[in-house]
């Protein structure tokens, strides 16, 4: 999908040709503070937008673009059309139930992707699909030993050098993905390791992510891509591939994720309609929970945050953002969108926000707030949203087209979490009849 670049500030966005414009928008600090949340029904201009026509020409490309520019960095543009390259198949995987295919796409980086695909043998047609990325690499998701392992990992292993992919690893997040359970469901599951696309390490994202700067450009400043826009722009790369799997449903794709996965996966849904269903879980601060926050949460008199918020995730993760965003620190209120917004942009796909009631860092209400906060965009462009004005019961699933799910526990994706997941996706990714 195609960057879009940032509107001219001081023209009128009626016109599709000036939401792709060449200026830029304001320097940060000149945004004029909105201390609610910005109305995503009102363009940055103050048009108020009445139709799904305004909203899909107008409203919707203007917020694209001032993600990009102010939170994410611009979109790497699809420079080339992806090349899978199947390496390995075994048709009785998790005990004759799956087709198990490890594929190398070529999409435009330096290396190709290592993208494991199950498909379930027992199907009367295309299957639905999860599509996600993982944390350790494929072969962390099976006790399969011929997986492939990755170049680089984030964790280091005893006996190997840091950053070594070691048989330790093999099949730790096994229960993590259950991917057993899927494939029992009649769904199948891709997924690809985020080091693929660009490992997530702060020290070197800064050289890698130079060559998707724009001529002369600082890849730590400005609208600069950052990791979470390119790993979004991954999830679509591998989705080109995807959709080629005959054995695949491509309209029934639904990008899934947890943490920054989670916040990855939202991104990816938000810039490419292609997928049907997104599935964000406990993504918090910089994905599914609001930037802006009451003064108490954000600067506690104890000096204990509650809340992950917008300065301590730029603190602690530089490279996930673009330069203009460290600009909302202590600003958050002068942003012209919170990530309600975010949320908007997949209407009218269903979103279902997956949270843990110990999980506060991820401000599990905020994130309830973020979906209340998107329902009228939903109403105007599906007729349907939320359909509650509260949080639902601990461990019962809000099945609505704006969805919600928490249960007890800690900041993990688990077999129950999928579980509900799988519920939700047996809700919205019928096959029509």
């Amino acid at each position: 999908m195609a960057t879009n670049p940032p509107i001219a500030v001081g023209q009128d966005t009626s016109d599709v040709a000036l939401v792709t414009g060449s200026k830029a928008f304001p320097d940060p600090e000149k945004l004029a503070a909105h201390a609610t949340l910005p109305d995503p029904l009102t363009t940055f201009l103050s048009h108020p937008v009445k139709t799904r026509e305004d909203w899909e020409k107008r409203r919707a490309p203007e917020l694209r673009a001032l993600f990009q520019h102010y939170m994410y960095g611009r979109r790497p543009l699809a420079a080339r059309p992806v090349e899978g390259k199947l390496i390995r198949e075994n048709k009785t995987a998790l005990g004759g139930k799956a087709t198990l295919r490890e594929v190398l796409v070529n999409c435009g980086l330096d290396r190709p992707v290592h993208l494991l695909v199950l498909i379930p043998n027992e199907r009367a047609k295309p299957a639905a699909c999860f599509l996600g990325m993982n944390f350790e690499g494929n072969y962390a998701l099976l006790d399969d030993p011929q997986i492939q392992m990755p170049a680089w990992v984030p964790k280091s292993f005893p006996e190997v050098p840091p950053h070594t992919a070691s048989e330790a690893g093999r099949g730790r997040e096994k229960e993590v993905w259950a991917l057993d359970q899927a494939i029992e469901r009649g769904y199948a599951v891709a997924t690809f390791f985020s080091g693929d696309i660009q490992p997530d390490d702060r020290e070197t994202a800064p050289a890698q992510l130079r060559k998707w700067t724009q001529e002369n450009q600082d890849p730590t400043a400005g609208d600069a891509t950052a990791t979470i826009m390119l790993w979004a722009w991954g999830f679509s790369r591998m989705l080109d591939y995807v959709q080629t799997v005959p054995e695949i449903d491509a309209q029934r794709v639904a990008a899934v994720g947890h943490s920054r996965n989670g916040k990855t996966a939202l991104v990816a849904a938000a810039f490419d309609e292609r997928f049907a269903l997104v599935i964000p879980s406990q993504a918090g601060c910089g994905g599914t929970a609001p930037s802006r926050l009451p003064e108490a949460l954000a600067n506690p008199p104890e000096g204990k945050l509650l809340h992950e918020t917008v300065k301590r995730i730029n603190t602690s993760f530089p490279h996930w953002f673009c330069g203009n965003f460290k600009a909302f620190n202590t600003a958050m209120d002068r942003l012209p969108f919170d990530q309600h917004c975010l949320i908007a942009l997949c209407a009218p796909r269903p979103v279902l926000l997956s949270n843990a009631t110990d999980d506060q860092w991820a401000n599990p209400r905020g994130q309830f707030d973020m979906l209340r906060a998107a329902d009228p965009v939903y109403k105007l462009i599906a007729g349907d949203g939320l359909g509650a004005t509260e949080m639902p019961e601990t461990g019962k699933l809000l099945s609505s087209r704006l969805g919600y799910f928490i249960r007890p526990g800690k900041h993990a994706m688990t077999r129950e979490d999928w579980k509900i997941w799988l519920d939700y996706a047996d809700r919205w990714l019928t096959p029509p009849r």
